[in-house]
């Protein structure tokens, strides 16, 4: 039944952007993108014996004034549940799993710009994950959709060329599949969702 609703939205989400790419395109400027995640900052602090090894990087097209579509290629890495709330136990080293879970993924995104520069976004990412135990070694393997919903502001720099965009996010994974047991007992007790995720994205146009 859940897996049935997933297909439904993401069905859904390829709808909307065929249907903006169909009806949406301004033919004379159609405006590509580069970018990424300044979350790949996290990558340099080296006074963290566990970096998430996170890399991102953005492909798009701004379709119209106010629609966007593109796609996110990205990977990461970590060490205890998605779903531990902002307190005290979102950092604390008795949450984590046995060893560290690896997810490569690629989402789709749509982009409406809904007042000036204020915008909302949903991302649908396919992910492999490999869950590896503490020495690194691969023990299985599963895949996760993991859905992003996320509101923002657009700032552009150098004749619209670069931009950032800070935003706030809510995120939600609906669908895991083949997880070991002992990552199980790991995530029980713990949301299946987070909320008021920071974001901050930039890109290149070109």
């Amino acid at each position: 039944m859940w897996i049935r609703k997933e297909k439904g939205l993401v069905l859904l989400l390829l709808l909307i952007v065929a249907s903006q790419a169909t009806f949406g395109i301004d033919e004379d400027d159609p405006g590509f993108f580069i970018g990424s995640s300044a979350f790949m900052l996290m990558n340099l602090n080296f006074a963290d014996d566990n970096p998430p090894n996170f890399y991102q990087i953005n492909f798009g097209l701004e379709i119209s004034d106010t629609d966007v579509i593109s796609l996110e290629l990205k990977t990461w890495r970590y060490l205890r549940p998605l779903g531990i709330p902002y307190g005290p136990s979102l950092n604390d080293p008795r949450q984590n799993y046995p060893g560290f879970i690896r997810d490569y993924g690629f989402a789709l995104t749509y982009q409406r710009f809904i007042w000036e520069d204020a915008f909302l976004a949903i991302h649908a990412m396919n992910a492999l994950q490999e869950y590896n135990d503490p020495n690194g070694v691969v023990i299985q393997r599963g895949y996760m959709l993991f859905i992003t919903s996320r509101a923002g502001y657009q700032f552009s720099f150098f004749g619209d060329r670069f931009f950032i965009e800070p935003s706030i996010a809510a995120t939600w994974w609906p669908i895991r599949t083949n997880v070991p047991r002992e990552f199980q007992i790991a995530e029980e007790g713990w949301n299946r969702f987070f909320l008021a995720e920071p974001g901050l994205h930039f890109g290149f146009r070109f």
